[in-house]
């Protein structure tokens, strides 16, 4: 007998978490996998930001602070949306929360109830649609395939909108995709949106800085401040700084939301860590020349994986505009026969497949609302992706 809740029953365990989870397991066994499935980056934490956040422990500021965030940090974020996005925002505008997720997982729950819709393109980050069946509401899934660059055009949105819809999510760069969409795109996005005054933005711009792209990144309410009132600009430590562990997210967006998304958080974990808290406005505020060498990292590894997944038959790779991670599309393997007999008839099938031929670890298309394809994280070493890449390019010359 069981007493779980109906809620609790709605979502899945994260499918990607779930991977390197079982990446760790294998190692520790003493098997050569390569694990290409988590989504973090491979650098270190700035030391200015390690400094800070040991200088707070000595300091003292090892007690409980404002439930959404310190004024300090408040600020920090305030100057940042200011001089990366030209977007204002008064201290009443801003949450901080720990971690990204637990940003949208606050805003979904303090405002959808049974029959909201929410609107996500696929591919999506995992957690979307589980957060918000989580909340009572409905996922739209909107498909935007390999053809049209895994980003969808204003004409599926409109297509999708009914009058039970609250939110649309957006996140570009994209995970699992890379993909980014330019101020253009997203300018016709809301032209979109604009007539239906009872639909919100959700624009989860996480990987705002890990960027490659020949036209700037821009976020919706930049560049339509008409929607300036009903978006949730989402972003976070974790990608840019190299803070994944550090937990800390925030949004800026009008003060009714922040308030109730401030009261929820009063009643579940209150103030994210006051030493994260500490170290996020060294990063915010600190020097961001860093981020161009990691940059340049990140593109020649990108640049690196795409050639090799379009160099193995039966893939093919968009080149992502941002973020780590490929999404190689594997509709040329489906049918196909392994050399033990096997047939790959999904793209979980074909993870397997290179999980216990290959020894490589991705995560399957199907975990972000898109098939047949496949997600890979490069946010390891050139060596490391070159030894994976080839691994993949053998097992798929294999199949039969």
């Amino acid at each position: 007998m069981t007493n779980l809740s109906k809620a609790l029953g709605r979502i899945q365990p994260s499918a990607t978490l779930a991977m390197s989870a079982k990446v760790t397991e294998l190692k520790a066994q003493g098997i050569d996998v390569i694990g290409l499935s988590a989504g973090e980056p491979d650098f270190d934490t700035p030391d200015f930001v390690k400094e800070a956040a040991i200088q707070a422990i000595r300091d003292g500021d090892t007690k409980y602070t404002t439930v959404d965030g310190t004024m300090a940090l408040k600020q920090a974020i305030i100057a940042k949306f200011d001089r990366d996005n030209d977007l204002t925002y008064a201290t009443n505008q801003i949450t901080v929360n720990s971690g990204g997720k637990h940003t949208l997982f606050n805003a979904l729950v303090a405002t959808l109830d049974k029959g909201d819709e929410v609107i996500i393109p696929a591919p999506y980050w995992v957690s979307y649609p589980d957060i918000v069946n989580f909340a009572g509401g409905t996922p739209v899934i909107v498909e935007a395939g390999a053809d049209q660059n895994y980003k969808i055009t204003p004409e599926q949105l409109e297509a999708a909108i009914t009058p039970k819809t609250k939110w649309l999510i957006l996140n570009s760069p994209s995970n699992p995709t890379g993909a980014a969409y330019s101020g253009k795109e997203l300018k016709a996005l809301a032209e979109v949106i604009l007539p239906h005054e009872n639909m919100m933005v959700m624009t989860d711009d996480m990987y705002e800085h890990i960027w490659y792209a020949d036209f700037p990144f821009a976020t919706i309410a930049q560049v339509c401040p008409e929607l300036y009132d009903r978006t949730l600009t989402v972003n976070g430590c974790s990608k840019a700084y190299a803070m994944t562990g550090w937990r800390i997210g925030y949004a800026g967006g009008p003060a009714w939301l922040i308030k109730a998304m401030g009261k929820l958080q009063s009643q579940s974990t209150s103030n994210p860590s006051s030493i994260s808290q500490a170290a996020a406005v060294a990063a915010l505020n600190g020097p961001q020349d860093f981020l161009i060498e990691r940059n340049a990292a990140f593109e020649k590894r990108r640049d690196l994986v795409v050639s090799m997944m379009n160099d193995t038959p039966g893939l093919t790779c968009p080149t992502p505009e941002g973020a780590f991670y490929v999404y190689p599309d594997a509709s040329g393997l489906m049918g196909k026969t392994t050399p033990k007999g096997k047939v790959i008839e999904n793209d979980e099938d074909l993870i397997a497949y290179f999980l216990d031929e290959a020894q490589v670890a991705a995560v399957h298309g199907a975990a972000f609302g898109l098939s047949p394809a496949f997600r890979i994280s490069y946010a390891t070493s050139e060596e490391i992706l070159r030894e994976a890449c080839g691994r993949i390019q053998r097992a798929c010359v294999a199949l039969v």
